[in-house]
């Protein structure tokens, strides 16, 4: 090991212990990502760029994330590529770019991902026309409130709920009519 390394000349030694570095910088990232901790905190530099074009909002370029995957790209193509490539500008050229389009390629999925995420909010509008089934009786032609549950946005939901008809038993099937307000439903029997 120790005759590989001193057969490695200053440039290459150099790129080794960055490429190392960042790699194990890296796995902490992952690791740190999947048990909830992001290790990116408080530790960008916000640049209000909208790269998408889109208006989407601020768009974060320099991070220590991107530069941890900038440095991967770089390291890893110099290695990679150093007995292919024997002019070491063109060798850093190349890597250059490679660990550029690594970061774009990133900073792409983490925008496709961010574009991906639901608010959880519930839009009493998409209610009207749901079906479910009664939890609680209602009592008929608006003397009182039961409760409902319905399926609305992918989600199992309960309501207030009340009828203009008959009285609903429990378990019977209805449809939603109309949103009286943010929390009660006018459903009638399906």
């Amino acid at each position: 090991m120790e005759e590989w390394w001193n057969a490695l000349g200053l440039f290459m030694q150099s790129v080794w212990c960055i490429t190392l570095f960042a790699s194990l910088v890296f796995v902490i990232q992952t690791i740190m990502t999947f048990v909830g901790m992001d290790a990116d905190g408080g530790m960008d530099v916000d640049l209000d760029v909208d790269s998408s074009g889109d208006g989407d909002g601020p768009f974060q370029l320099f991070t220590f994330r991107n530069f941890i995957n900038f440095l991967l790209g770089f390291g890893w193509s110099i290695i990679s590529f150093q007995g292919a490539i024997e002019n070491q500008f063109l060798l850093i050229l190349l890597a250059t770019v490679i660990g550029v389009l690594l970061v774009m390629a990133v900073m792409a999925i983490f925008r496709f991902m961010s574009k991906m995420e639901q608010s959880g909010t519930i839009q009493m509008a998409n209610a009207v026309g749901c079906k479910g089934n009664v939890y609680l009786k209602i009592p008929a032609e608006k003397r009182g409130e039961g409760k409902v549950q319905i399926s609305v946005q992918g989600a199992i939901r309960e309501f207030d709920a009340i009828t203009l008809g008959e009285e609903l038993e429990t378990g019977a099937p209805i449809k939603v009519v109309e949103v009286v307000n943010d929390s009660t439903l006018l459903v009638e029997r399906f």
